[in-house]
C-alpha cells in the first residue's frame, strides 16, 4: 500500500479538467535581463494559446508593473477570462502570496498546476513550494522557466524537483492533455506546437 502511495505521487498524471496554468512574471524589465528571455516567451505564448483552447484557467500574475512593466506584447491575453482566469499585480514573490490568487485557486476544483516563466529560483519557486505544501501537484515547464543567471535557473529547479515538483516540458504537457490524436483539439494543438518553437530553446538542468 505504501508503494502504491508512492507512485501515486509521483505520477501525477495531468487532466484538463483538473488543473490550472500559472503565468509568473513574464514582463517587460526581463527582456534584456532574463537568460534565453525569448525562449521563456514562446513557451509561455504556447501555453497561454493552448489555455484557451483546451478551456484551462490561466492566472498570469505581474510583479510590482510599475517598476518591472506589464506581460510582453508577444504573449496574448486577450481571452485570459474566458475560462475563469486573470491577470493581477503582485509584490510577494509567491503568486499564492497575492490574495486574489489564493482566493481564486481556493475556488477551483484542481489538483495540479502547470507552471511557466520567471524566475525560477524566487518567484517560481517559492509558488511552487507554495502549492506543494497545499497538497498540490505541480509541473514545472522547463523550456518555459529561466532566470537572470544560470546557476539561479538551475538551483531553483532542482529545489523544486526535490520538494517533490516534476520536471517537464510545455510539449510534454499538452500532449499529456490531449492524450491522442483523436482528441478533437489535436489539431489546433500541433499546429500551435509548431509555431511557438524557440529559436534558441532552454535546455534541461
Amino acid at each position: 500500500a505504501e508503494t502504491l502511495a508512492v507512485q501515486s505521487s509521483t505520477m501525477q498524471r495531468l487532466s484538463a479538467a483538473k488543473c490550472v496554468f500559472l503565468l509568473c512574471d513574464v514582463q517587460e524589465r526581463f527582456r534584456h535581463l532574463g537568460y534565453k528571455f525569448d525562449a521563456v516567451v514562446a513557451g509561455s505564448a504556447r501555453m497561454t494559446a493552448a489555455a484557451k483552447e483546451l478551456g484551462i484557467p490561466l492566472i498570469v500574475t505581474e510583479q510590482y508593473p510599475k517598476g518591472l512593466g506589464h506581460t510582453v506584447a508577444e504573449i496574448d491575453l486577450s481571452s485570459v477570462t474566458d475560462h475563469g482566469g486573470f491577470v493581477v499585480e503582485k509584490t510577494s514573490f509567491s503568486m499564492l502570496g497575492c490574495p486574489d490568487v489564493s482566493s481564486a485557486l481556493k475556488k477551483m476544483d484542481y489538483d495540479a498546476a502547470v507552471i511557466f516563466g520567471l524566475e525560477a529560483h524566487v518567484c517560481v519557486q517559492q509558488t511552487t513550494l507554495d502549492l506543494l505544501e497545499a497538497g498540490k501537484g505541480v509541473h514545472l515547464c522547463v523550456d518555459a522557466v529561466s532566470s537572470q543567471r544560470t546557476v539561479d535557473r538551475t538551483c531553483g529547479l532542482r529545489r523544486a524537483e526535490r520538494a517533490g515538483a516534476l520536471l517537464t516540458t510545455t510539449e510534454s504537457v499538452l500532449m499529456e492533455l490531449i492524450r491522442g490524436k483523436d482528441h478533437p483539439s489535436f489539431k489546433a494543438i500541433s499546429a500551435n506546437l509548431k509555431h511557438t518553437r524557440a529559436e534558441d530553446p532552454l535546455e534541461g538542468i
